[in-house]
């Protein structure tokens, strides 16, 4: 019994790693989508700074860490076949969106998958109703805050240096976009980089037992989480940032500017709070913020309204397929 519970704590270690690298080509490219459509970073080095500092905010606090491991099921529903059907779910549905270009929700695709494969196990009384309520409001709230924002912030920024030649302004931006896209990288490995952490740390509590791993996650968990999401960030999720940074809208670097700033500083707050968030729906939806302070139909709805639709299927999806993982696995174990 120990050896095949070894071999299953093996196995979500190495599906939580594959977790972290997908997360890392899809969610993670929305931290150097709007640097690279505005031209104001190289995309080889875009990349290499989102690794960098994806990395640095996936150890940094684990706050949403412990409400991914702890918040979304009761204990008695927590095992190695929910953990594995949630991370299948999360896997599958985040690599066919990235083959397609779509920018998805990693955390909303988890979670759904997650909480299915809980009430496929044990019935729906298995899922915290009041965490998955305050998730449920951040679809909402995280990417009206996002348009807002991008809205708001490139106004004000376009009325301060409104008698500033244009040529200036791409130099000026261009070189704050570096700022900017580390930040947003930073709050997307404070926030999605810590499913990973959570997972793993949810995998080592059912095999050991204890549950104050919780107050003191290994530190060996941490980094190896923060490294898949790097590697995923490096190797790069290309279809989904042309998806953003060039097919939305058109956009310099001062828009850029904007988007990364406002979207950054939503799911920064977020992650200070605990709260999973959508990093996707935060920077695209500052995009769309950005592209409309020109004019409403500088926007291209066409592609917005695709990235809305990839958004609305990742809950039934990753909700069936949860579901599905888990009443397979419960057949055959």
């Amino acid at each position: 019994m120990a050896d095949s519970s070894l071999w299953l704590l093996v196995l979500i270690i190495a599906f939580a790693l594959g977790f972290g690298v997908v997360n890392g080509f899809n969610d993670a490219a929305n931290a150097i989508a709007a640097s690279i459509g505005a031209r104001a970073i190289s995309p080889r080095n875009a990349v290499m700074l989102a690794a960098t500092f994806n990395f640095a905010g996936a150890v940094t606090g684990l706050a949403v860490a412990r409400t991914i491991g702890k918040g979304i099921l009761i204990p008695e529903a927590i095992s190695y076949l929910t953990v594995i059907a949630g991370l299948a779910a999360v896997i599958v549905w985040g690599t066919v969106a990235t083959y397609w270009g779509l920018p998805i929700s990693v955390t909303h695709s988890f979670v759904t998958g997650l909480a299915a494969a809980g009430a496929a196990a044990v019935g729906v009384d298995a899922i915290q109703w009041g965490v998955m309520g305050r998730i449920g409001s951040s679809v909402v709230i995280a990417p009206i805050l996002g348009f807002i924002g991008g809205f708001i912030v490139l106004i004000i920024l376009l009325w301060l240096f409104r008698r500033s030649a244009p040529s200036g302004m791409r130099v000026v931006f261009g070189r704050l976009q570096w700022l900017t896209s580390a930040f947003l990288a930073y709050s997307h490995g404070k926030n999605d980089g810590q499913m990973p952490i959570g997972v793993i740390t949810m995998a080592l509590v059912i095999y050991t037992g204890q549950s104050g791993l919780w107050d003191n996650i290994p530190f060996w968990a941490i980094v190896i989480s923060a490294l898949a999401i790097s590697a995923g960030t490096a190797v790069g999720g290309w279809r989904v940032i042309r998806t953003l940074g060039l097919r939305v809208t058109t956009l310099q670097p001062v828009q850029g500017f904007a988007t990364d700033l406002s979207a950054g500083t939503v799911i920064e707050i977020a992650s200070v709070l605990g709260i999973p968030v959508s990093t996707t729906h935060c920077v695209s939806s500052a995009i769309m913020g950005v592209g409309s302070t020109r004019r409403f139909s500088a926007v291209r709805w066409g592609v917005a309204g695709n990235i809305v639709a990839a958004w609305i299927l990742t809950f039934p999806i990753c909700g069936a397929l949860g579901y599905l993982f888990a009443w397979l696995l419960g057949m055959i174990f």
